[in-house]
């Protein structure tokens, strides 16, 4: 296989002319006989049993072109680009076959985009601001009321009146102008009080009340309230509270650290506690010291970069979003319809991060291929390992998911980044300083989130290095 013509027709596109020569393509065409023949029917020989010749003489001697030029094909432009030195910018390409013969091979040209030219401002002896972590005693004490939480047990208060924060069983009946209307009315309804879940007011008027106690309450409906004929009027409601249940916790004491972890002590319980948030800030802090090293190498590259490697990776970002909303159990059309979104304006919404995201990727690969960054199969090996015990599946299905190829590319990534790491100057500091363009960033942020089992997460996360995505691998079995 050859790279016979390589023309560049604007900025980013090329045209090529590729040859196949004759000995690989009938090479092919065997295996494409050996592999289709055996279906092929033919009159007086048994089915799959018909020669080739046989075959080809009934329906033509083109019969297996197809199937033999589309198994060539990907290997082809893989090596003509190579030998062009160009990297394909997007996989979809124009082709347009020439000629194919058995005597001659196959000849074909493609029409592609390409990654763009990069040049560096620098890449060593970067700048960045690492924050010094430090742990408050305010932060472990609430990591051990997150633990007295997760252990407590619900207890029927019988000794005081409902608080804010109780769960209180009751009936109700309500009227408005003095008569009962549609679904005012409830037995042994459970609420917890604060929950905000009721007519503004109506939960107030339950606290201070007590189990057995029989009272009204008197609110007003919202003028927004979803049913036409209650917006705006005033309602009572007839209730009476037949149950009040109140969280118990434990007490935080060497008993308490014995039943929850490993300890026998609660110092030592709040001693690792401590070391396990301090790992975590530190993490954290090395993350952000990190993303404004690649920044900061993105800032001064200069490049064209193609309109369909953002598009591309907008693409990417919202099959990841996708992905994350209906783990949550919540369809993405569902999720647009709440927000009053078309899933094209949604899309759009990830332009700023993916156009960071295709820039910081150009810059690293550049960073690896003037350093001569290479990734041995052994390492290979190992990350698809990582990656397989990481989703918690089976190797094969993580090579079906993400080719070689891709894993190669996020390894020399990754080792671009820790050349990077090495050769920063980077100080460590109470308080980051303030930059124009912190608040924008936090802002970008913010713009899409997802709502679902009680969490609020940013769709916009931090731009990605790696492209290896969960989407990927757990898909890959049905494709």
């Amino acid at each position: 296989m050859s790279l016979k013509a390589s023309e560049q027709l604007e900025t980013n596109r090329y045209q090529l002319e590729i040859l196949i020569p004759a000995e690989p393509f009938a090479e092919a065409l065997a295996k494409v006989f050996v592999k289709k023949g055996k279906n092929i029917s033919v009159p007086g020989f048994r089915k799959g049993k018909a020669p080739r010749l046989v075959i080809e003489r009934m329906y033509g001697r083109e019969v297996f072109y197809d199937d033999a030029v589309n198994m060539l094909y990907p290997k082809a432009v893989e090596d003509a680009m190579e030998e062009a030195g160009l990297t394909l910018a997007d996989e979809r390409v124009e082709f347009n076959l020439i000629s194919v013969s058995e005597e001659d091979g196959v000849n074909f040209k493609i029409t592609c985009t390409v990654k763009p030219e990069v040049t560096l401002k620098q890449y060593k002896g970067l700048a960045a601001e690492r924050k010094i972590v430090t742990v408050d005693q305010t932060e472990i004490d609430a990591e051990l009321e997150r633990l007295q939480k997760r252990n407590s047990r619900i207890i029927t208060v019988e000794d005081r009146p409902a608080a804010k924060g109780d769960t209180v069983e009751f009936d109700f009946d309500g009227y408005v102008d003095d008569q009962a209307f549609e679904g005012g009315k409830m037995e042994n309804y459970s609420l917890k009080l604060g929950s905000e879940k009721f007519i503004p007011g109506f939960e107030e008027q339950i606290a201070g009340k007590s189990a057995g106690e029989e009272f009204d309450v008197t609110v007003t409906f919202p003028e927004d309230y979803y049913v036409e004929t209650l917006k705006g009027k005033p309602a009572v409601f007839k209730c009476k509270l037949h149950e009040i249940k109140a969280v118990e916790l434990p007490e935080c004491d060497d008993e308490f650290a014995r039943d929850v972890s490993e300890f026998d002590t609660l110092e030592e319980l709040k001693n690792d506690i401590k070391a396990k948030i301090e790992h975590r800030k530190t993490h954290e802090s090395d993350d952000d010291a990190e993303h404004q090293l690649v920044k900061a190498l993105a800032s001064g590259m200069t490049a064209e970069i193609p309109d369909v490697m953002v598009e591309r990776r907008m693409d990417g970002n919202l099959r990841d979003f996708t992905y994350h909303v209906e783990s949550q159990g919540v369809k993405f059309w569902e999720y647009l319809a709440h927000t009053g979104s078309t899933e094209e304006e949604f899309r759009e919404q990830f332009r700023p991060q993916a156009e960071e995201q295709v820039k910081i990727r150009l810059a690293l690969e550049k960073v690896a291929a003037l350093e001569g960054i290479s990734v041995s199969q052994e390492e290979i090996d190992a990350e698809y390992t990582r990656l397989a015990e990481q989703h918690d599946t089976g190797i094969d299905r993580v090579k079906k998911a993400i080719p070689q190829k891709e894993v190669t590319g996020d390894l020399t990534v990754k080792k671009a980044i820790d050349l990077i790491k090495e050769t920063a100057v980077i100080q460590d500091v109470a308080e980051h300083t303030p930059k124009a363009d912190d608040k924008k960033e936090e802002e970008e942020k913010k713009t899409v989130t997802v709502k679902g089992k009680g969490r609020t997460k940013s769709a916009v996360k931090e731009p990605d290095m790696i492209e290896t995505t969960a989407t990927e691998i757990d898909t890959a079995e049905s494709t």
